[in-house]
């Protein structure tokens, strides 16, 4: 004989299991774990597409500047140099430049004293040497207090020559005149149209100080000894007078 169980008992059982599953679902719907296990899910893959969005972001800016900065339109390099000028400089930049102007300025003072072609020292010795020898061939007299030296005339086609030839253009002597001012040159330069002084930077035959006072005798005063002898002559004739009153100081005091 079956038992056959009240009905009661039945609806109480089966009411209680649909309470349980409601109270599961309505759990599950408050947030109970499997909401927490998809929300942090959601986080995790949040969490690394956003920084490398960002990162891409970032990287197509630089490469579309890069573009920019090399393109025709930007001038490349002369467009970044710009930007880099663009800046602002800070105390140190300012010092640094301030000093790179002032050796560019000292540099250029140096050159003005350079000349195209090198130059030839002039040697104290040769010099000398060159002195006593133009004075060993030449006679003194004295004329008013002014000593004339006297001098044969020099070889044809020599710096000497061509002063000698120039020498009645500004009225000096050549007899009386041309000693003096071949002892004066042979002292000073030696005849070298390229002698430069280490110590004044005094340039060409007549020494001038500096040498591109020649220029006013012609633009070729640095190789040419004409040019030189010229401008040479009219100093000598502006201040001394005659070459012979040029040489007197010059034994007095050393130079000219």
């Amino acid at each position: 004989m079956l038992e056959t169980r009240p009905q009661s008992v039945t609806a109480a059982t089966t009411s209680e299991s649909r309470s349980a599953a409601s109270a599961t679902g309505a759990f599950a719907g408050a947030g109970g774990p499997r909401s927490a296990r998809r929300k942090r899910s959601l986080i995790r893959r949040t969490g690394i597409v956003l920084p490398a969005m960002g990162l891409a972001v970032l990287l197509v800016a630089i490469v579309a500047g890069a573009a920019y900065m090399v393109s025709p339109r930007s001038n490349g390099a002369s467009s970044l140099a710009e930007a880099i000028d663009a800046l602002p400089q800070n105390h140190s930049v300012a010092l640094l430049e301030q000093e790179r102007q002032t050796l560019i300025d000292m540099s250029n003072a140096v050159r003005t004293l350079s000349v195209v072609a090198k130059p030839a020292t002039v040697n104290p010795s040769d010099m000398a040497a060159a002195s006593g020898s133009g004075s060993s061939s030449s006679s003194s007299a004295s004329s008013g207090g002014v000593t004339t030296v006297s001098a044969p005339a020099p070889d044809p086609g020599t710096a000497q020559s061509i002063a000698y030839n120039m020498l009645p253009s500004f009225g000096f002597s050549q007899s009386s005149q041309w000693g003096c001012l071949l002892n004066i040159w042979n002292r000073e330069s030696g005849w070298n149209y390229q002698a430069e002084n280490p110590y004044s930077g005094a340039y060409g035959i007549p020494q001038a100080l500096p040498g591109s006072k020649m220029a006013s005798a012609g633009a070729d005063w640095q190789t040419n000894p004409a040019t030189q002898i010229k401008w040479g002559l009219g100093y000598i004739q502006s201040i001394y007078g005659t070459p012979c009153g040029a040489w007197n100081f010059e034994l007095a005091n050393g130079y000219y």
